[in-house]
């Protein structure tokens, strides 16, 4: 059992919903990074979904492209985010992480030589976000070989034949994206998840995680009243971006919103 897939079980059991912050490794300096990761785990995060920075993030808004920037600029390369990892696994080697980012890094390194390397520092997860699953086949063998679960998204304009597909080629969870466009979007509309979400279910036993649109610990408890986990980014990266001249309260001040939304989710879960 991998470690998203065990997180999952033990949520579950208690009732809970899983929290998936997402944050830019590198931004704004690859030192930030790590104290962030465990002080979002310290506020409540389940799984910590890692960007890896990449020069053309064609699905992130500009909030997330700009943190790409300023981790780019400071020459954050996919090994160092490999390298961060395995700092990470140093104190913790419970929580998931997931890597988030496009397909082009993973392959100038290579597919067997980038899951050698993400297995042997403690990576859990993969979302490939330009790698369409009808050119995954290869790619996902590669990476289950070494225990690490290849993620797909969903979109709203998913019909039930992509849900088949997309369900039974990836495995830790389903990435459901809430709104039509990129990252930092606007117009959540909870109804619409709710239906989709339960269309999805109806297909699989995969968890499924929502993200795009969440802003707020009430977006959240609501989001997290119908998935099994709320992923949340765009928030995070404006709050960090707003610190970048002040590295030392990014930890802290970024994992307010987390604790919130924790906070908010467990009490809506627990009024059922």
């Amino acid at each position: 059992m991998s470690r998203i897939t065990g997180c999952f079980h033990r949520l579950q059991r208690e009732g809970r919903c899983a929290l998936i912050p997402f944050v830019t490794a590198g931004d704004p300096d690859l030192s930030v990074t790590l104290p962030l990761m465990h002080s979002l785990v310290a506020a409540g995060a389940n799984i910590i979904e890692l960007g890896v920075p990449f020069s053309d993030p064609m699905a992130d808004g500009p909030v997330i492209q700009r943190a790409n920037e300023r981790a780019l600029a400071k020459k954050v390369s996919l090994r160092k985010v490999l390298g961060l990892v395995e700092a990470f696994r140093a104190n913790d080697v419970e929580t998931p992480i997931v890597l988030m980012g496009y397909l082009n890094p993973i392959e100038v390194m290579g597919y067997d030589a980038f899951s050698d390397a993400a297995s042997g520092v403690g990576v859990d997860g993969v979302i490939t976000v330009d790698l369409p699953p009808e050119e995954a086949s290869v790619f996902v063998q590669t990476v289950r070989n070494k225990g690490i679960d290849p993620i797909f998204l969903l979109a709203p304009t998913s019909d039930r034949a992509r849900i088949a597909q997309i369900c039974a080629i990836g495995s830790g969870f389903v990435y459901y994206v809430s709104l039509k466009g990129i990252t930092g979007a606007a117009h959540l509309d909870a109804g619409s998840v709710a239906r989709k979400v339960a269309e999805i279910r109806e297909m699989t036993d995969i968890p499924v995680g929502v993200g795009f649109g969440i802003r707020s610990a009430e977006s959240a408890a609501t989001i997290g009243a119908i998935s099994d986990a709320v992923v949340v980014g765009t928030a995070l990266v404006q709050r960090v971006e707003a610190l970048a001249q002040q590295w030392e309260a990014i930890p802290t001040e970024v994992s307010i919103l987390i604790s919130e939304m924790r906070g908010a989710m467990d009490r809506v879960r627990s009024a059922r």
